[in-house]
């Protein structure tokens, strides 16, 4: 058999993808769909839930969620629902956050926008993934999770509310997977560069600092996410974090920020 063929198996694996609705985390739901995994797409405004379970290629294995993942309430919630609609959560991808403003720089974010990225980000990927790992232990059965960071983990980006739960969230995958790892759970980040989608409004220009020469897309992101999830092809590997950003790192582009009088 091709080592690529059949990377999940639909009468088993599941999956609850979170920030489903737009960006890179419906580019990750839709690819799940596309290969036969019933699939709890989650997010916070019911219009785009509706119209990314419309685009899926078999509507019928994508079960649409719309919640706050800032309140812990919304959260257990969404492992109920899930649970009922899917049995075991086997794949778990966590890349709902929080919309960004350019104005939210470290002398201007408020406590409330502060606090709510630390809830969605970190405070939810935290909950959530603990919560399916204990399921997945008590069952017996191996899995994979996958959270979605930045490279502004480990680079300012002018909006410390959102580089620093992004650091939290790389911490937390390494944890994640040195924990859970005797029980063959896999962990891992995906770490998009500037990608057009989702929260982020991307100026065309900065495709200048980008040596493949384009910005990129959350379609970039999608064979790389069900690669790493998938335990047929990467089973071997927890505690990574796979950098796509079409060479943008290896620049430094971003000015301090303008701060007025």
């Amino acid at each position: 058999m091709p080592i690529f063929d059949a990377p999940f198996d639909p009468a088993r694996e599941t999956a609850l993808v979170t920030g489903a609705g737009n960006g890179i985390g419906r580019a990750v739901a839709l690819a799940l769909v596309g290969e036969g995994v019933r699939t709890v797409f989650a997010d916070i405004k019911a219009e785009t839930v509706a119209a990314a379970v419309a685009a899926a290629a078999q509507p019928g294995l994508a079960i649409p969620w719309v919640g706050d993942l800032a309140l812990r309430a919304e959260c257990d919630r969404l492992l109920a629902d899930s649970r009922s609609a899917l049995g075991l959560i086997t794949h778990f991808v966590h890349s709902a956050a929080p919309p960004r403003r350019e104005a939210d720089h470290a002398l201007a974010v408020t406590d409330d926008t502060w606090e709510r990225m630390r809830a969605v980000n970190v405070d939810a990927g935290f909950h959530l993934g603990r919560e399916v790992s204990r399921a997945l232990i008590a069952a017996g059965v191996p899995g994979s999770m996958l959270y979605l960071t930045s490279l502004h983990a480990e680079t300012p980006r002018n909006l410390p509310h959102y580089s620093t739960s992004k650091a939290a969230l790389a911490m937390l995958v390494k944890e994640f997977a040195k924990t859970l790892g005797r029980y063959n759970i896999r962990v891992n980040a995906l770490v998009p560069g500037a990608i057009a989608a989702g929260g982020f409004v991307a100026d065309p220009t900065l495709a200048r600092h980008i040596p493949l020469g384009r910005l990129g897309r959350s379609d970039d992101l999608a064979p790389l996410a069900l690669a790493v999830l998938s335990n047929r092809i990467s089973g071997y590997v927890t505690g990574a974090a796979i950098v796509i950003d079409g060479g943008i790192s290896l620049t430094n582009w971003f000015d301090p920020p303008v701060l007025e009088d």
